[in-house]
C-alpha cells in the first residue's frame, strides 16, 4: 500500500507540575531537603532557636519580649578592616548559594532566569511593581511592628550603627541585595517549580513558603513572624499573577533598605516607639517589709 507514512507525533515533554517517581522523585526530595538545609532551612532553625532563647530569658527575668534585643548585621570583628573583609565574605558566599540554586532550576534548552523571571527583559515594569509592593506591605508592616513593640510580643529589633566610615551604607545595601535576592529566588523561584513537581497546589505552596518564611524572621518575635508570613502570601500571590520574581527582589530590596538605613534614623527621631521599651518597675510583693 503506497502513500506517506503515518506521520510520528512529536515527544510529550512532562508537566512541570507532573509528580515524579522512583528514582527522580528521590532525587528532588534530597534536592529540596539540601537546598533548604544549606540556605534558608538552617536561618529558620537557628531563628527559631533564637526566639524560643529569647523567650525564656524574658520569662526567667520577669520581662516582657519587648524588653528583649535582636540584631540587623551585627558587625563580625572589632578592627574595622576585618569586620568589613567578613561582610563581604559573608555577602559573596550567600550568593553562590543563590547561584547555586539558579544552577540547579537551569534545564537543558532552557533558561532559569527567564524562567522564573529574574533577567532584565520587563525591567522597567518590575521596578514599578516592586515598588508599589514594598509600600503596600512596608506601610502595614510598620504598623505592626509598633504594635507588637507596644503589647510586648515583638523584640526591640537593632539596626547596624550608620556610623561614620564611607563604607557603612554601601555595605548595608549590598546585604538589602543579598537578602532580596537569597529570600526570593529560594522562597518564591526555587519553591514553587519544586513542589510543583510533586503536584501541589498553587495555594498549598504559597503557604508553605509564607510559613516557612515566618520561621525565618521568627528570632525578631510574633510580630515579624505574622507579618512575613503576609508578606510571603502576597508575594507568593504575585508571583503566581506575574511569573517574574524580579518585582519581588525588588520590593525586598526597597524594605530592607529602608529597615537597615531608615531604622537608625526612626530610633533617633522616635526612641519611645522604635527604641528601647523601659521595663516598668515591679511593686513590692505583699510580704516583703
Amino acid at each position: 500500500m503506497t502513500g506517506d507514512p503515518t506521520p510520528v507525533p512529536p515527544p510529550v515533554e512532562p508537566s512541570a507540575s507532573a509528580l515524579p517517581h522512583g528514582y527522580a522523585r528521590t532525587r528532588l526530595v534530597w534536592e529540596v531537603a539540601l537546598v533548604l538545609a544549606v540556605t534558608v532551612g538552617q536561618s529558620a532553625v537557628y531563628s527559631v532557636l533564637s526566639f524560643i532563647r529569647s523567650a525564656i530569658e524574658a520569662a526567667q527575668q520577669g520581662q516582657n519580649l519587648a524588653d528583649q534585643q535582636t540584631q540587623l548585621n551585627p558587625a563580625q570583628d572589632s578592627a574595622a578592616f576585618w569586620d568589613v573583609l567578613y561582610q563581604l565574605l559573608d555577602l559573596f558566599f550567600s550568593l553562590c548559594l543563590v547561584a547555586l540554586v539558579v544552577f540547579l532550576l537551569w534545564e537543558h534548552g532552557g533558561n532559569a532566569l527567564r524562567r522564573i523571571g529574574l533577567d532584565f527583559r520587563r525591567f522597567g515594569g518590575d521596578a514599578g511593581r516592586g515598588i508599589l509592593l514594598a509600600a503596600v506591605i512596608g506601610i502595614p508592616g510598620l504598623g505592626l511592628y509598633v504594635a507588637g513593640r507596644l503589647l510586648g510580643i515583638t523584640l526591640q529589633v537593632d539596626a547596624a550603627p550608620l556610623g561614620a566610615a564611607w563604607w557603612t551604607v554601601p555595605l548595608l545595601l549590598l546585604a538589602a541585595v543579598r537578602a532580596g535576592l537569597t529570600e526570593e529566588v529560594i522562597f518564591i523561584g526555587y519553591l514553587t517549580d519544586r513542589l510543583r513537581r510533586f503536584g501541589w497546589s498553587s495555594w498549598a505552596i504559597i503557604l508553605a513558603a509564607a510559613g516557612l518564611r515566618g520561621l525565618y524572621h521568627a528570632y525578631q518575635g510574633v510580630g515579624s513572624i505574622v507579618g512575613n508570613v503576609v508578606m510571603g502570601i502576597v508575594f507568593g500571590w504575585c508571583y503566581r499573577r506575574w511569573g517574574r520574581v524580579m518585582p519581588l527582589v525588588i520590593a525586598h530590596t526597597l524594605l530592607d533598605t529602608v529597615a537597615f538605613v531608615g531604622y537608625p534614623l526612626a530610633v533617633a527621631l522616635w526612641p519611645g516607639v522604635f527604641g528601647a521599651v523601659p521595663s516598668p518597675v515591679p511593686s513590692p510583693s505583699p510580704s516583703a517589709t
